[in-house]
């Protein structure tokens, strides 16, 4: 009748199938932009959170975008942080690097700069341009991407950007550029489960949102997450026991334990930019001096982060 059928608990086909697509796959924390009193980029700090990062695991790392403030740095800023990233990693895991312009011709000019600072794969994000049509889209990603011999992403996040790409205009990019083989989503795992199933594998599917709904986004298929670092921690834990076949009871009590963190936090862009960048802070024993405009942490906000840091604990190691 119309009921739910069965399945196996341990059955990851879908996630094994995505991640042949590419050699990118896991937990790529998307860095935080740390300021200094002066409003620079602070470089002691970015190296912290790189390092903090790497040190629990980071199966990669991921860069300028909402979560790097990317709109709030000029180009020689977002180089800076490309570098930083590319210089401490020195080769360990991939980079994945955001790239932001508002014109085909920018976006160009800085896959290819990030492309010569270390750049392992891109993801175009569309600029705040409305009235275009899905076609007029399809053929500003494609000039960027026939651009660059780099494996490309699109950060498909209509509720988070105004702008989305539906399953058939993603299937219209494949047949048309080999070099777009991944996808960087914001959406249900459901929503996930649809993509990774109508586009057969031809591309590697990242989910963000914080890492919300993280074991169903694996169940899904998604080749991995790109998650803000606060609580990056328990997730490469997560991930590590999803695709090493570990213990997924385990695995979904790390889940439920840093489950109030992510609803805390991702409330909004703006929401999580103030408060998740404080929690990763406090575990690090760092500083946060925000570059306005930027949303101003309330008594309440502030005493919420102490009690989520206390959760968490200190960094570990």
């Amino acid at each position: 009748g119309g009921g739910i059928p069965s399945q196996p608990r341990h059955l990851f086909s879908n996630f094994q199938m995505m991640s042949e697509s590419t050699n990118f796959k896991g937990i790529y924390p998307i860095l935080y932009a740390f300021f200094d009193k002066k409003g620079k980029l602070d470089r002691e700090a970015m190296l912290c959170q790189i390092q903090a990062c790497l040190g629990a695991g980071a199966h990669g790392l991921a860069m300028l975008g909402l979560a790097t403030e990317v709109a709030k740095l000029e180009e020689s800023e977002r180089l800076q942080v490309v570098e930083w990233a590319a210089e401490e990693v020195s080769g360990k895991v991939p980079l994945a690097v955001t790239v932001y312009g508002h014109s085909v011709d920018q976006q160009i000019c800085f896959a290819r700069l990030a492309d010569s600072r270390g750049a392992d794969w891109l993801i175009l994000q569309p600029p705040p341009v409305k009235g275009l049509s899905e076609m007029d889209w399809l053929d500003f990603f494609g000039k960027v991407m026939d651009s660059t011999s780099l494996p490309v992403a699109i950060q498909n996040a209509p509720e988070y950007l105004g702008v989305g790409l539906s399953v058939k205009g993603l299937q219209t990019l494949c047949k048309r550029h080999q070099n777009f083989t991944l996808l960087k989503g914001e959406g249900p795992a459901v929503t996930m489960a649809g993509v990774v199933q109508a586009t057969e594998g031809k591309l590697s599917v990242f989910n963000g949102r914080g890492g919300l709904e993280l074991t169903d986004c694996l169940r899904a298929g998604c080749a991995g997450m790109v998650p803000a670092p606060e609580c990056v921690d328990r997730q490469i834990r997560i991930y590590d026991l999803m695709e090493q076949g570990g213990s997924e009871a385990e695995a979904e009590r790390l889940y439920r334990e840093i489950l109030p963190v992510i609803v805390f936090v991702m409330q909004s862009i703006e929401h999580f930019l103030c408060y998740g960048k404080r929690i990763l802070a406090a575990r690090l024993e760092l500083e946060v001096h925000d570059r306005l405009p930027a949303m101003v942490p309330t008594t309440f906000g502030l005493d919420r982060v102490r009690d989520y840091v206390k959760m968490l604990g200190p960094w570990p190691g």
